[in-house]
C-alpha cells in the first residue's frame, strides 16, 4: 500500500512518497519518511516490508559508504543503482528482500538519474516512474505530463495532481505525503501534503 512516485526533470530529480506505516489493517504512525538518503546527492525511495525495507536501506548505504572511504571517492547514482541490482538478485536466491525502490540521484558529469528497481532485481532507468497501488493510477498521467524541458514547479504540480487522483480513486490511500527534490544544491524537502505543513530545507 505503499505509493512511490519519481520525476527526472532536465537538471533534478523529484521524488514523492507516503509517510504512512500500517501492519495489516493497523495503522502504526503517519510519519515515516520512506525517502532514505544514500549521500548528500542520492536517495532510497523504499516501499515494502518495514523490516526488509529498512535492512536492506541500511546495507546498501553503509556499503556506498565503506567504497567512498576505502577509495576516496564517491559512487555514481549509476554505480549505485547496479550495486544495489546485484545485491537484491544475489539475496533473491537466499533470503529476498520483499521491497520495491526509486534510486534518484544528481551527479555533476551526467546530472539527473532516476532508477527503477523491484523485489525481482529488475533496474530500468526511467524518466517517470513509481510503485505500490497509487502508481497505477498515476503512470499514464505522468506519462502524459512529462516532457523532458519540464521545470520543478511543474514537477510539483504533477505530484499534487497525482496525489489528489489517488486520494480520489484509491480506497485505502494513505492520508499524508512528503515531495523532495535533489539538484546541484543537493536533497531538500519542498513540500509535505497531509500533514498540515509545507517547508523548503
Amino acid at each position: 500500500m505503499d505509493y512511490l512516485m519519481g520525476i527526472k526533470g532536465p537538471d533534478f530529480v523529484m521524488v514523492c512518497s507516503d509517510t504512512s506505516a500500517a501492519q495489516s489493517i493497523i495503522s502504526i504512525k503517519q510519519d515515516e519518511d520512506k525517502l532514505v538518503p544514500v549521500d548528500p546527492t542520492k536517495l532510497f525511495g523504499i516501499a515494502g516490508e518495514a523490516g526488509d525495507r529498512v535492512n536492506f536501506s541500511e546495507f546498501i548505504i553503509a556499503n556506498v559508504k565503506l567504497y567512498e572511504l576505502r577509495n576516496s571517492t564517491r559512487l555514481s547514482t549509476h554505480a549505485v543503482a547496479h550495486l544495489t541490482r546485484g545485491e537484491l538478485a544475489k539475496a533473491l536466491r537466499k533470503s529476498p528482500y520483499f521491497c520495491n525502490l526509486l534510486l534518484a540521484g544528481y551527479d555533476e558529469e551526467t546530472g539527473p538519474s532516476l532508477y527503477w528497481m523491484d523485489y525481482l532485481a529488475t533496474l530500468n532507468k526511467i524518466n517517470t516512474g513509481g510503485t505500490g497501488y497509487g502508481a497505477m493510477f498515476v503512470l499514464s498521467l505522468f506519462d502524459k505530463m512529462w516532457r523532458p524541458d519540464i521545470t520543478q514547479a511543474e514537477a510539483l504540480d504533477m505530484m499534487e495532481q497525482g496525489i489528489a487522483e489517488v486520494k480520489r480513486r484509491l480506497i485505502v490511500a494513505p492520508s499524508s505525503y512528503i515531495v523532495k527534490v535533489i539538484d546541484k544544491d543537493g536533497m531538500r524537502t519542498i513540500k509535505t501534503i497531509g500533514g498540515g505543513q509545507s517547508a523548503a530545507a
